[in-house]
């Protein structure tokens, strides 16, 4: 219940931006590092790239379609509601949960594959964001998650941002309690590191 509830506050947020036709759309799609799990709306990494992107004067808006807790096969199961928005640029921030869940990389590597594919096959820009695990998983496990996101890049020919939370993870000072989520001072290191990677796939005057 709690996911179908979730699944349909996404879904009205991307039909409410799809409404706004005059303004191009920006999706952040991913998990609770997107959602801004812990923080205020106003203060997760998607908000302050609205900011952003109205400070540069680009008229763009951006829907925030993280959903706490999913994985890549959840994510690849709502692909079809993000694309009711018509989005313009997709920022794919997907794979922490498949990881610390400890579930098959090659799922999580075709998951992603078909996520990027989908969405580009719609006509959206897309910019994979990669995840890190922390050493405790095992040296191999993590090796091979943290190459997965240079695969997929490569494999669908999308820009990569190589880790979400550069600069951000192992740092108590930029994250919850939790030691896993960014507090408002992370998510801006965050939105600082994806504007950066976003800013090639932005138009002037949006689309």
């Amino acid at each position: 219940m709690r996911r179908l509830t979730l699944a349909l506050v996404v879904l009205a947020l991307l039909c409410a931006a799809s409404a706004r036709a005059e303004e191009p759309v920006i999706v952040a799609l991913g998990d609770s590092l997107t959602a801004g799990l812990g923080v205020a709306a106003e203060e997760a990494y998607p908000a302050l790239l609205q900011a952003r992107l109205a400070r540069e004067g680009l008229h763009y808006r951006v829907v925030n379609a993280g959903v706490s807790g999913d994985t890549t096969a959840g994510a690849r199961r709502r692909v079809d509601w993000v694309l009711r928005a018509r989005p313009a640029v997709v920022v794919v921030a997907l794979g922490a949960n498949d990881g610390l869940r400890g579930l098959p990389v090659t799922a999580m590597r075709d998951n992603l594959v078909a996520i990027v594919t989908r969405l580009r096959d719609a006509g959206a820009r897309v910019l994979l964001a990669g995840m890190r695990l922390p050493p405790n998983y095992g040296a191999a496990y993590t090796r091979e998650f943290a190459a997965a996101f240079d695969t997929v890049a490569r494999t669908t020919s999308v820009p990569l941002l190589p880790f979400l939370l550069e600069g951000v993870a192992g740092r108590p000072a930029l994250n919850l309690p939790d030691g896993i989520h960014p507090n408002p001072a992370g998510h801006r290191l965050v939105a600082d590191a994806v504007w950066r990677a976003l800013q090639p796939l932005l138009r002037r005057g949006g689309d």
